[in-house]
C-alpha cells in the first residue's frame, strides 16, 4: 500500500490487536464445539459401552485412546502436506537459488566485455587519432618533397641551360678565332692575315671581338678571374703584331672553359638523374606507407563501429539481466521468509500435538495401570454398567454427627425436599418466561435439582453460572465494540484503498503514457535517436567513402599533371636547345657571308636568302612560347589540384569532427533515455506491484468484512435480548439461592459439615472453639505446646 494511503502504526497495532481477538473468539467457539461434539461422542460411547458392558472407566480410556489415534492421523495429514509444502519450497529455492547464480554469472560476464569494449574503444580512438595525425605527416612528407624535387628540378634545368649556352658560345669563340688563324694548332700561316688593315680587316675584327665578348658573358660565372682577364685583355689590346700571337692564350682558356663545362654538365645530369631516381623510389615508398596507415584506419575504423554496435547490444541485455536479476533476488526473499514461517508453524504444530497426546497417553496410561483397574472395580462409579445416578444427599452422609438423631434427618429432609421443589419450580418458570426450554444454565440447575444434588454444590453451581452470565454479558458487550470499531476501521481502510488505487492507477497510466507515447515517448525517442545514429554513421561512412574516392582521383590528376609537365619541359628543352644551335649556325654563317664578301665576286641575282632560319621566324619560337604557357598553365593547374585538395581534406575532416561530435551527443542522449526509461520502468513495476498489493488489501478488506458480517449482525440486533435474558437468568439464580440458603435444613447441614470438620476433636470444642484446649487438639499437640507459641490464646 502506498506510504499516503496507510494507515498509522496505533490503527494497525490496534486493528491487529482485534483481528486476534476476533480470531481467538473464534477459536474458543471452535474449541467450544469441539467438546460439546466430544461430550456428545463420550455421551454416545458411554451408551455403546453400557449396550457392551464396558465399564465407565473403559469407556474413558476408549475415548482417549480415540482422541490419541485421530491426533495421530491429522499428524500424518499435516506430515504429507508440509512435506509437499517443503518440496515447492525445495524445489524453488533451488531453481532460483540456480536462477541468480547464473544471472549474476552472466552480468559478471556482460560488466567484464562491457568494460573490454570500452578500453578497446579508447584504445582505438587514439589509434585512429596517431593514424590521422602520421597520414598528415606523410602528405605533408611527400608535398614537401615535390616541392623541394621541384626546385632542384628548376635549379638543373636552369644550370643545363646555362651550361649548353655558354658551351655553345665557347665553341663558336673558338671556331671563329680558328678560323682567322689565332689556333696555333691548326698550323695554318698567318701571314696573309698580318696587314689587314682595309675595311674588310675592320668588320672582321669587330665580328671576332663581338663573338668572343658573347662567350665570355656566357661563361663568366664558370670561368676564373685570371680566364676572364686575360680574355678581356685580348679583345681591348690594340693591334700591335700578328694576330694570332695575341690570341692564342685566349683560344686555349676557351677551349679549357669549355671541356670543363662539358664535365660539369655531364655531371649535373648525373647528379640530376639520381636524385629523379631517388625522389621516385622515396616518393612510392611513402605512398606505400601512406596506403597501409589508411588500410590500418579503415580497419580500426570499422573495429571501432563493431565495438559500438557491440555496446548498444550488450548494454540493455546488461540491463535486462539487472531486472531479472531483482525479481529473482525478491522472490527468493519471499520464498524463503514465507518457507520459514510455514516450518516454524509446522514446528509449533508438531510440538503442541506431541504434548497433547503425551497429556492424553498419560491420561491414558493413568487410567489403564493395573493399580487404577484395581482400585476402579471397587468403586460403583468406575466399575457400574448401568447408567450412574447421582447420590442424594442421604447416600452421602452415612454416619451421624453427634447431635443429630435420625428423626431429625427425616424431618430434615422433608424441609429440603420441599424447598428442593420451591426452588425448582421458581427456575422452571424463569427459563419458560426466558423462552423455550429455556437458557442451558437454568435448565442445568432445573437437573441439579432433580437430581436432589447437595445444596452446597447447587448453591456453588449457582454462583458460578451468575458469574459465566455476567462475563457472557461483557463478552456480548465486547463482541459488539470490537465490531463498531472494526466495522468503523475497515471502511476508512477501504475508502483509503480505494484512494490508493485511483492515484496508483492515475500515476501508472502517466508512466506509461511517457514510457509508450507514439510521439512523446521514451521508446520513441530512443528508436529516433537510433534513426539519427544510424543516419550519423552512415554519412561517416558516405563522406569516407566519397573523400577516398576524391583523394584517388586527385592522385591521378597530380600523377597526370607531373607526366604532362616532364613531357611540355623535355618538349621545350628540345626546341630551345634545337633553336639555340640554328641561331649560332645562323650567326656562323653570316660572319663566313661577311668575310667572304669581296667587289669582285660575282653577283648572281637574287633567289633567297642565304641565311637558313628554318621556322624560327615562322611560329617556331612562338610554339616555344606557347608550350611555355601550357606548362605554366600546368603547374598552376597542379597547384590549384593541390589547393582544392587540402581544402577539402580540412572541409572533410570539419565535417566528420561535427559528425562525431553529433555522434557523442546522440551517443550521451541514448544513454540518459535508456537510464531514464529504466527508471520508469522500474517506477511502472513497483506501481502496478503496489497497486496489485492494494486491490488485494481492499479485496482482503471487503471479505473480512463479510466473513465478520453473520457474527456482528447477530450481537448487534440480538444483544438487547440477550441482556434481557441474562438479567432474567441472574434473577431467578439469585431467587432460587435465596430460598435454598433460607431452608433450615441447609443451616443444620451446614452445622453438621462444620462439626464433622471437627473430627474427633468435637467434644472439646463444642463449649468454645477459641479456647486453648480445642486450638490444641485441632493442632493435634498438646496444651502447653500451643500456648508457648500462643500465649494470648483464652485458656494458655
Amino acid at each position: 500500500r502506498p506510504t499516503g494511503g496507510s494507515a498509522s502504526a496505533s490503527q494497525k497495532a490496534q486493528r491487529g490487536a482485534a483481528m486476534k481477538t476476533s480470531r481467538a473468539i473464534f477459536l474458543v467457539a471452535l474449541l467450544s464445539a469441539s467438546c460439546f461434539a466430544v461430550a456428545a461422542g463420550a455421551a454416545h460411547g458411554r451408551a455403546q459401552g453400557q449396550a457392551r458392558g464396558d465399564r465407565t472407566v473403559t469407556q474413558v480410556v476408549k475415548l482417549l485412546q480415540s482422541l490419541v489415534d485421530k491426533s495421530k492421523a491429522e499428524g500424518d495429514t499435516e506430515r504429507d502436506l508440509y512435506a509437499k509444502y517443503k518440496c515447492y519450497c525445495d524445489t524453488n529455492e533451488e531453481e532460483k537459488k540456480a536462477e541468480i547464480q547464473q544471472l549474476t554469472e552472466q552480468i559478471s560476464i556482460l560488466e567484464a566485455k562491457i568494460a573490454e569494449l570500452l578500453a578497446s574503444s579508447a584504445k582505438l580512438s587514439k589509434e585512429l587519432a596517431q593514424l590521422a595525425k602520421d597520414k598528415a605527416a606523410n602528405e605533408q612528407a611527400r608535398e614537401t618533397a615535390v616541392e623541394i624535387r621541384g626546385q632542384d628540378h628548376d635549379a638543373f634545368v636552369a644550370l643545363q641551360t646555362d651550361l649548353e649556352q655558354a658551351i655553345a658560345k665557347l665553341g663558336e669563340a673558338i671556331q671563329v678565332l680558328a678560323d682567322i688563324g689565332a689556333d696555333q694548332t691548326l698550323g695554318a700561316a698567318t701571314g696573309h692575315v698580318k696587314y689587314m688593315a682595309g675595311q674588310d680587316g675592320v668588320m672582321g675584327l669587330s665580328a671576332l671581338k663581338s663573338t668572343v665578348q658573347k662567350a665570355l658573358l656566357a661563361a663568366s660565372a664558370f670561368t676564373t678571374k685570371k680566364q676572364l682577364k686575360a680574355a678581356e685583355a685580348f679583345l681591348q689590346a690594340p693591334f700591335t703584331g700578328v694576330y694570332s700571337t695575341q690570341s692564342g692564350e685566349v683560344v686555349g682558356i676557351l677551349r679549357d672553359m669549355r671541356e670543363t663545362f662539358s664535365a660539369n654538365l655531364e655531371t649535373a645530369r648525373e647528379v640530376e638523374a639520381a636524385a629523379v631516381k631517388a625522389h621516385d623510389k622515396y616518393m612510392t615508398a611513402m605512398g606505400e606507407a601512406w596506403n597501409a596507415l589508411d588500410a590500418q584506419e579503415t580497419t580500426k575504423q570499422g573495429e571501432l563501429s563493431g565495438n559500438d554496435g557491440d555496446l548498444s547490444t550488450k548494454r540493455p541485455q546488461l540491463d535486462d539481466f539487472k531486472v531479472q536479476l531483482e525479481d529473482a533476488e525478491q522472490f527468493l526473499s519471499s520464498l524463503l521468509e514465507m518457507c520459514a514461517g510455514k516450518k516454524k508453524q509446522y514446528d509449533e504444530r508438531v510440538a503442541m500435538r506431541a504434548q497433547e497426546q503425551a497429556a492424553l497417553s498419560e491420561a491414558i496410561a493413568i487410567l489403564n495401570s493395573d493399580a487404577a483397574f484395581a482400585t476402579f472395580g471397587t468403586v460403583q462409579a468406575t466399575s457400574s454398567v448401568e447408567a450412574v445416578v447421582p447420590p442424594t444427599l442421604f447416600q452421602i452422609r452415612k454416619h451421624h454427627p453427634p447431635g443429630i438423631t435420625a428423626t431429625s434427618v427425616n424431618r430434615g429432609a422433608v424441609i429440603e425436599t420441599a424447598s428442593r421443589q420451591q426452588a425448582k419450580a421458581f427456575l422452571q418458570a424463569a427459563a419458560k418466561k426466558v423462552g423455550g426450554q429455556g437458557p442451558p444454565l437454568l435448565s442445568r440447575i432445573v437437573a441439579m435439582l432433580q437430581a436432589n444434588n447437595p445444596f452446597a454444590i447447587v448453591l456453588q453451581e449457582i454462583d458460578k453460572m451468575i458469574a459465566l452470565l455476567e462475563a457472557e454479558g461483557r463478552a456480548d458487550a465486547n463482541q459488539k465494540s470490537w465490531c463498531d470499531k472494526e466495522r468503523l476501521d475497515t471502511n476508512a481502510d477501504i475508502t483509503t484503498a480505494t484512494g490508493d488505487i485511483d492515484t496508483l492507477t492515475g500515476l501508472i497510466q502517466d508512466l506509461k503514457t511517457a514510457i509508450n507515447d507514439p510521439e512523446t515517448g521514451l521508446l520513441f525517442q530512443i528508436d529516433e535517436t537510433k534513426v539519427s545514429l544510424k543516419e550519423n554513421y552512415d554519412n561517416q561512412v558516405s563522406e569516407t567513402t566519397d573523400r577516398r574516392q576524391a583523394n584517388v582521383d586527385y592522385q591521378k590528376n597530380i600523377r597526370n599533371l607531373v607526366e604532362a609537365q616532364t613531357l611540355l619541359t623535355k618538349a621545350v628543352e628540345v626546341l630551345k636547345t634545337y633553336y639555340a644551335s640554328l641561331k649560332g649556325k645562323i650567326e656562323e654563317a653570316d660572319m663566313l657571308q661577311l668575310r667572304q664578301h669581296r667587289k669582285d665576286d660575282p653577283a648572281p641575282p637574287d633567289t633567297w636568302e642565304d641565311t637558313y632560319s628554318g621556322q624560327k621566324n615562322t611560329g617556331g619560337t612562338d610554339a616555344v612560347g606557347m608550350i611555355e604557357f601550357i606548362l605554366d598553365n600546368t603547374k598552376k593547374e597542379e597547384t590549384t589540384a593541390h589547393n582544392d585538395e587540402l581544402a577539402e581534406q580540412h572541409q572533410y575532416e570539419e565535417s566528420m569532427d561535427g559528425l562525431k561530435v553529433s555522434e557523442a551527443e546522440l551517443q550521451t542522449t541514448m544513454v540518459n533515455l535508456r537510464a531514464t526509461l529504466a527508471e520508469k520502468q522500474e517506477e511502472l513495476f513497483e506501481k502496478e506491484k503496489d497497486l496489485k498489493k492494494t486491490q488485494k488489501e481492499l479485496a482482503a478488506l471487503e471479505d473480512y468484512l463479510v466473513k465478520i458480517k453473520p457474527g456482528c449482525d447477530f450481537i448487534v440486533d440480538n444483544l438487547a435480548l440477550r441482556d434481557g435474558n441474562r438479567a432474567t437468568e441472574k434473577a431467578a439464580l439469585e431467587e432460587a439461592k435465596t430460598h435454598l440458603e433460607g431452608a433450615p435444613v441447609y443451616t443444620a447441614a451446614m452445622a453438621a459439615a462444620h462439626n464433622e470438620s471437627l473430627g474427633g476433636c468435637l467434644s472439646i470444642c463444642a463449649p468454645n472453639e477459641e479456647h486453648a484446649a480445642c486450638k490444641a487438639c485441632l493442632a493435634g499437640v498438646s496444651v502447653p505446646g500451643y500456648c508457648a507459641g500462643h500465649a494470648a490464646t483464652l485458656g494458655c
